[in-house]
């Protein structure tokens, strides 16, 4: 028994065979006014049209599936090229902004008589209670405990511990830290320490002592760890109670520690050279 797939496909076949012989006919037959011939035309030409329109439909089915291909294919090799030229722009631009910024560092470091390390930021501390990062220079590169550590926009902090060739910097937020400092329009004189919110207290400050908001704080350099006049940030609060000898104050610091990439070690000579000596 056929089915119903098989007889469709028998009836094409017969129909192309009668169409066939028909045409074998007619073609021996020029004689237009031959009633046989023209029956003939009449009966197959409707057979020949739709056979003609259907090979046409699947040609064009099939060009188009081969275009359709082709076009995928070339998609995906340009989106790789794209992928490829997005890498590279985002890799010149990170070059571009770490020369700009390694620029910086070298025009800063021509104003700083001391000798200096430059390094690289290389991890942070994930506590919140402790603000401190990871340097790529250590003992073996002249890095020692207790050396000051700057950037072009003010300090940043102060080395706590070093190895071989990794250091660990106290930032000037955390709240162990604390730096002698002078705002340098007054010479007012105090300390500045680091604050959990991330700014830092100017503390033992005089009420006396007449201080803005905006006012730049300075180093003093009488701890004996930062050079004087290295910058650290601007008054950004006051406050002056009706008793005690002192007044609060608020520092903003001039650093973005939350972008800090690279920094800068003052070296003493003769520490260097303690540190190399056998």
């Amino acid at each position: 028994m056929f089915s119903r797939k098989m007889l469709v496909i028998t009836l094409v076949v017969a129909v192309l065979a009668v169409n066939a012989v028909i045409l074998s006919v007619t073609s021996r037959r020029r004689d237009a006014g031959n009633p046989v011939a023209r029956y003939a035309l009449a009966l197959i030409g409707p057979v020949q049209k739709a056979v003609t329109r259907t090979l046409d439909f699947t040609s064009d089915i099939w060009r188009h599936y081969f275009f359709l291909v082709s076009a995928a294919k070339e998609v995906d090799v340009l989106k790789k090229q794209l992928g490829r030229a997005m890498a590279l722009s985002t890799e010149c631009t990170e070059v571009k902004l770490s020369n700009q910024r390694l620029r910086r560092l070298l025009n800063f470091q021509k104003d700083i008589t001391r000798r200096v390390i430059a390094a690289e930021v290389i991890g942070k501390d994930p506590s919140p209670w402790f603000k401190t990062v990871i340097i790529d220079k250590g003992t073996a590169d002249g890095v020692v405990k207790g050396l000051p550590v700057v950037i072009p926009q003010g300090i940043a902090g102060q080395v706590v511990s070093a190895a071989g060739h990794y250091a660990k910097v106290l930032l000037l937020i955390d709240n162990n830290s604390a730096v002698d400092a002078l705002v340098q329009r007054t010479r007012a004189r105090g300390i500045v320490k680091g604050d959990t919110a991330g700014q830092c207290r100017f503390e033992y400050v005089l009420r006396k002592n007449e201080i803005r908001i905006g006012d730049t704080v300075i180093s003093s350099g009488l701890d004996g760890v930062f050079p004087k006049g290295l910058p650290i940030g601007d008054v950004s609060g006051i406050v002056k109670r009706s008793s005690g000898i002192f007044q609060e104050v608020m520092v903003a610091p001039f650093v973005d520690f939350e972008k800090l990439e690279e920094v800068l070690v003052l070296v003493e000579p003769h520490e260097a050279q303690k540190e190399k000596a056998p």
